[in-house]
């Protein structure tokens, strides 16, 4: 079950206004689509109590309610958590030998930004699917998700990824971020695992 972050009826009780300014800018999309922006559904029926959230419950979302091409934030440890559905177009744009040389960290080289199941060219554990922290690792801002190729704003290089509004960060839909810009990190995978072909729970490693 999906809410629209319009409605206020869908921000829990007891959240206070910074959580409810924090839960509506991590699920805005700024996409260029058509003639303007996009927005995505903040996905609240998958998470747990608040007292559950910040003991770092593992949360859980079901795959199957994601549209290829699409995103949905999830929260985590008090964190939002992206999880795009990848469509094959997106994928091949991803090893494009001209993106490449953009990167700063094309193979995960750092390897505390992700687990070790992780650790490959799409940084997850199924290509199709992303899952990764929204959270830029500058400092601290929130990204926001622009899919949309060659905009205007960012460039005929921009191949769809996220944007961080604070201090222009850019990283791709692979979490790696570009060369010249403040954040030094690709953005960080969070443990995760599948817990049925559709459903992943997040905190928690596969092995686990």
């Amino acid at each position: 079950m999906t809410h629209s972050i319009t409605q206020q009826s869908d921000i829990p009780t007891g959240v206070n206004r910074q959580r409810r300014r924090f839960l509506t800018t991590a699920t805005t999309v700024v996409g260029a689509i058509g003639a303007g922006a996009v927005s995505v559904p903040f996905i609240m029926s998958w998470m747990p109590s608040e007292r559950a959230k910040v003991a770092g419950a593992p949360v859980q979302f079901d795959l199957s309610q994601l549209e290829p091409g699409r995103q949905v934030t999830i929260e985590w440890r008090s964190k939002p958590i992206f999880v795009l559905r990848r469509t094959p177009a997106i994928l091949k744009r991803l090893d494009q030998e001209t993106h490449l040389s953009n990167l700063r960290d094309p193979d995960s080289d750092v390897t505390t930004q992700q687990p070790d199941y992780a650790r490959n060219r799409y940084r997850s554990i199924r290509d199709e699917y992303f899952v990764v922290i929204g959270i830029c690792t500058h400092l601290g801002c929130i990204p926001t998700f622009r899919p949309d190729v060659a905009p205007e704003d960012l460039g005929p290089e921009w191949i769809g990824g996220y944007f961080c509004p604070c201090h222009s960060s850019r990283f791709d839909l692979a979490g790696r971020v570009f060369h010249g810009v403040p954040a030094p990190t690709n953005l960080v995978v969070p443990p995760y695992h599948y817990k049925t072909d559709t459903l992943i729970e997040i905190g928690v490693d596969p092995s686990a």
